[in-house]
């Protein structure tokens, strides 16, 4: 099982290049950066706690993204997630191809629907809608990626014939992975998806999903579990369990705070490995 980083890269934390620096170092396979193009005020968690300022000071995913693979040569350079939902898809598909060429085809595009509904909405997304449009987006993206004359037309998504160049590295695409764990993200999983990103999992749970998507011909979905540093049992039932990959969160701090907590990462990949 691999190891990977999520975080939120903001401007007053660790830059982008140094980061993917530090965890190239340390033998951490991706990183991934979540996305907030904004918070409207008033906002609160969706547990009803104050949300914190990184949701409000988050770098754009991809310009940070292409910080860290100027800096680094192996570093996979993923979204964790991208609100593709908010995001216009033809604008999406250049900017993820263009990483994926700059970086040497080292791309993963986690994409989910969110939850912040008046975020949503400040970009003309109807949040009861926000699945149809997701699923729409993700077949558009994989459309214009992969042929030379692309063309879509759903409810939601629409377009004639275009010509976008460039293409990713990665044939046929970069792998798409799906974030949450609802019924509706396990149903897109199934029928679009190259890996699962969720927020919360159990060793369980992560078993019944690489039993259902071989139930239904999908055997080569990567699976990501999350991981805490203070439970080594609990990343072996994941191994055991199907992950390929436990993701730890790292809380956004200032370079020389962050490259302590990496240590303390990486010794647990290295207990665990032996």
């Amino acid at each position: 099982m691999k190891f990977g980083i999520s975080t939120f890269v903001t401007d007053d934390g660790i830059r982008p290049d140094a980061l993917g620096t530090a965890l190239e170092e340390r033998g951490f396979e991706p990183l991934f950066l979540a996305e907030h193009s904004h918070i409207p005020s008033g906002t609160t968690a969706p547990d009803g706690t104050e949300l914190g300022r990184v949701y409000y000071r988050t770098l754009d995913p991809f310009i940070a993204l292409t910080a860290a693979a100027s800096a680094t040569k192996n570093l996979v350079l993923g979204t964790g997630i991208a609100l593709l939902i908010q995001r216009d898809v033809i604008h999406t598909a250049k900017e993820a191809a263009t990483l994926d060429l700059l970086s040497g085809g080292r791309v993963i595009l986690a994409v989910g629907v969110g939850w912040n509904k008046k975020e949503m909405r400040n970009h003309g997304t109807d949040p009861r809608t926000r699945g149809r449009l997701l699923d729409e987006q993700i077949a558009a993206l994989k459309a214009i990626w992969t042929r030379d004359e692309a063309e879509f037309h759903g409810d939601h998504v629409d377009f004639d014939p275009i010509h976008m160049w460039p293409k990713p590295v990665q044939r046929p695409h970069p792998p798409v992975y799906i974030g949450g764990q609802s019924s509706a993200a396990l149903a897109r999983l199934a029928t679009q998806g190259d890996g699962w990103f969720p927020v919360h999992a159990t060793p369980d749970e992560i078993a019944q999903v690489r039993e259902s998507l071989a139930a239904q011909g999908r055997t080569g979905v990567t699976l990501n579990a999350p991981a805490d540093q203070g439970d080594l049992a609990t990343l072996g039932k994941f191994a055991e369990a199907g992950a390929d990959r436990a993701t730890f969160h790292l809380d956004t701090l200032p370079e020389s705070a962050t490259l302590r907590k990496l240590d303390e990462l990486a010794a647990v990949t290295e207990r665990f490995r032996n």
